[in-house]
């Protein structure tokens, strides 16, 4: 078989795959209709319900006292390196100021204890960071694992099919987020 006659075969393999799998969707959108009925009936059906996330992170009262217990147990450790950093940038306007009058072992003493500070500083910086970032995540998990719950809640003795999170646009008249908020604030 010549190479035109292969590419041929292979183009009319691909054609009538083509055609194939268009006559299965076609045959299965067709059986879906006959079962469900027409889309617009079981769209009418659908009760439908959305839940802004963001709201429920920033609003509601778990978070916010999540939010204060956090800066309470990190505080003395976000104070502390607010004293390191003070201390560095004292120590730098010294170098900087006494650099020209101070002799050449005591400058580089200084410089080797500014470079020490500002690799703990970082590290102090790092650590702080990550840690928070844990106790944050662990406090959001269990503020949406509660949420989830009262969602649940929510649609079930209301009756909803869907409660949808992150859509590109919804009616306001669906959104129920402020029934979680309230739901959450009762303890819930």
């Amino acid at each position: 078989m010549t190479a035109a006659g292969r590419d041929d075969a292979g183009h009319n393999t691909a054609q009538r795959f083509k055609e194939s799998m268009l006559k299965r969707l076609f045959l299965t959108l067709a059986v879906i209709s006959m079962v469900f009925g027409s889309p617009v009936v079981v769209a009418a059906e659908l009760k439908i319900g959305f839940i802004d996330a963001e709201r429920i992170n920033k609003e509601s009262a778990p978070a916010e006292r999540a939010s204060k217990q956090l800066e309470k147990e990190f505080a003395p450790r976000a104070q502390e390196l607010q004293r390191r950093e003070a201390q560095i940038k004292a120590l730098q306007g010294q170098l900087e100021k006494d650099a020209l009058t101070m002799g050449e072992s005591d400058r580089r003493a200084k410089e080797q204890e500014l470079g020490r500070l500002n690799l703990d500083f970082q590290r102090m910086q790092r650590e702080y960071r990550e840690d928070l970032n844990l106790r944050r995540n662990q406090e959001l998990g269990a503020l949406f694992e509660r949420a989830n719950r009262v969602i649940r809640q929510i649609a079930e003795a209301e009756n909803y099919d869907i409660i949808l999170q992150e859509v590109v646009y919804r009616n306001p008249k669906i959104d129920i987020t402020d029934k979680v908020l309230k739901a959450l604030a009762d303890g819930k």
